[in-house]
């Protein structure tokens, strides 16, 4: 299930007013007393943020930040799905992968991404 908007605006409030969200992915943190998170992947950032005990809808706190020019995958699809950043292992929904994927291309392959039709707006 997509971030709602909610959420994201949530979220946006953690960044810098003049950065932008390009994905946000809810996560699990293996191993950790706050096992869940939100990932932020912004133009500036990459930025894991805390979730409440009560609900997972509810960012709490900045956990660690991330140059934005860090990959995250590859994801492990063996099992339930995973990556590995920084020594800290975070599990996420399969549906998530494609997420993590674009990120990740956004960096490793650029020219894969199609052109902006409309790049003066």
């Amino acid at each position: 299930m997509p971030v709602s908007a909610d959420v994201r605006e949530r979220l946006r409030s953690y960044l810098d007013p003049d950065d932008e969200i390009r994905y946000v992915f809810p996560a699990d943190v293996l191993m950790s007393a706050k096992p869940s998170v939100f990932v932020v992947v912004s133009r500036k950032a990459i930025t894991v943020l805390s979730t409440s005990f009560r609900s997972r809808k509810v960012p709490r706190s900045i956990l660690t930040q991330f140059p934005r020019m860090t990959v995250l995958g590859p994801v492990d699809t063996a099992s339930t799905p995973h990556f590995t950043a920084a020594g800290i292992t975070y599990e996420i929904d399969e549906e998530y992968v494609a997420v993590v994927n674009a990120a990740d291309a956004e960096l490793t392959s650029p020219q894969d991404f199609p052109r902006d039709p409309l790049p003066n707006l």
